[in-house]
This record gives structure tokens, C-alpha cells and sequence, in this order.
């Protein structure tokens, strides 16, 4: 993939069409070439038509990142100073209620593709000697809860990943971060919280991303954690 000419350096963000990622990508316009990553070219142009409406760049990029091989080919030439890991999919319910497809399509998309993406790009960031990868983590990548059984096995996978990619990536001086929100009002999951006040706004998230890649580059703020400051009651 080439972007389209630009200023800034380059931030990628999957999983951007909509909720946390596509405010991540808002959030991130101001300082950064943003290529928002998703398979909805339409809600992506839509995206990118907002970003560049406030001053911003961007560059769309349709990519279904559980193909190994599309990504690699997107990728390869993308010259990424950020990667966002953002996205990923939840089906929530009792493990005996659980498919095998849906076990698979979380595994696949929550990990496989962090793997992917991240394969992708980091070996640029290691050459240049400069970089930072955030990963969008959850509360649910250290604790346990009814429903949780394999999304939350691939969220203490990411946990892992995450760490130990970080003291080798540190070497050569690219950061690796996560961000762990609590409850959001998004679609994700059952979609129970897209229209609770209560629950952070994905601009909260945004915010925390935001705030981890403009530390210095002497400073390594590996996790975040961020929740609701007045979660329900009951």
C-alpha cells in the first residue's frame, strides 16, 4: 500500500471503521499520517473524508487482517512510526454455548492477527531505530469473568505477547504499550453498554492512547489501565 502524499508521520490503526479504533484514528489525526485499517471501505473513506475535513491526513486501507498474506502484501511498504493493534471481536456467553467458529474467529482475528500486522511492520521500526506499538488491550487480559472463557484466554495471550515483545523491541528503541479499557459504550461484545453514561466513551480510550505515544523518548509507559470512574451499581 502507498499513502497519499503527506507531512506527518505514518500511524496505522486497525480495526478503525468504527467505535474505539475509529476514535483512536480521529484522535491521532492531529499529529499523525493516519492509515485506518478495516474491511469496510465505505465507513473508512467516511473516515478518512472526516479527517481530512479537519485539517487532518489519512489514507484508507481495506484489509481483512486474518489473511496472512493480504496483509503482508498491504503492508510492506508502509513505513509506520505507530501501530494501534485495536481490533478484535468478543462473543461473550457461557463456554458450552460456545462454537468451535466462534472460538476460532476470536483466535484468529484477537491474536493471529496481532501477529500478523505486527510482523508486518515492526521490522521497519527495529531498522530505523524508532517506533511505538499500542495494543488495546482489556480488564479481561488479568482477570476472569462468566462468559469470558476464550475471549478472555486471548486477552492474557495478548498480555503476554505484549511483554515480552517489549524488552526485546526496547533494545532498539521502540516502545511497546498497552491500553486496557474497562467497560466502553460501543457495539462490541452483546452491545450491552453502547448506551450506558456510565461506561468510558471511546474518546476516553483515544485519550489514553493519545497520552502513552507523546511520553518521552526516555520514558516507557507500558501499561494503561482505564476504567469508569463511576461505574453501576448493583
Amino acid at each position: 500500500m502507498k499513502t497519499t502524499p503527506r507531512t506527518r508521520p505514518i500511524a496505522v490503526v486497525t480495526g478503525a471503521s468504527r467505535g474505539i479504533g475509529r476514535a483512536i484514528a480521529l484522535r491521532l489525526a492531529a499529529d499523525y499520517h493516519v492509515v485506518p485499517v478495516a474491511r469496510s471501505r465505505q465507513e473508512l473513506e467516511d473516515l478518512v473524508t472526516e479527517i481530512r475535513a479537519k485539517g487532518g491526513e489519512g489514507t484508507a486501507l481495506s484489509l481483512d487482517i486474518t489473511d496472512p498474506e493480504a496483509v503482508e502484501r498491504a503492508l510492506a511498504e508502509v513505513e509506520a512510526e505507530v501501530l494501534v493493534n485495536n481490533a478484535g471481536v468478543g462473543y461473550l456467553r457461557p463456554f458450552v454455548e460456545m462454537t468451535r467458529a466462534e472460538q476460532q474467529q476470536m483466535l484468529a482475528l484477537n491474536l493471529g492477527a496481532l501477529f500478523d500486522v505486527t510482523r508486518a511492520l515492526l521490522p521497519g521500526m527495529l531498522e530505523r531505530g524508532r517506533g511505538h506499538v499500542v495494543m488495546i488491550g482489556s480488564i479481561a487480559g488479568r482477570s476472569a469473568f462468566t462468559g469470558g472463557t476464550v475471549y478472555g484466554a486471548t486477552k492474557h495471550a495478548l498480555m503476554g505477547f505484549a511483554e515480552s515483545l517489549m524488552l526485546e523491541a526496547r533494545e532498539r528503541d521502540v516502545k511497546v504499550s498497552v491500553v486496557s479499557p474497562g467497560s466502553v459504550r460501543t457495539s462490541f461484545g452483546r452491545g450491552e453498554l453502547a448506551g450506558k453514561d456510565w461506561a468510558l466513551a471511546p474518546e476516553d480510550v483515544a485519550e489514553a492512547v493519545a497520552y502513552v505515544l507523546a511520553t518521552p523518548p526516555n520514558v516507557l509507559v507500558h501499561r494503561v489501565e482505564v476504567r469508569a470512574a463511576h461505574p453501576r451499581k448493583g
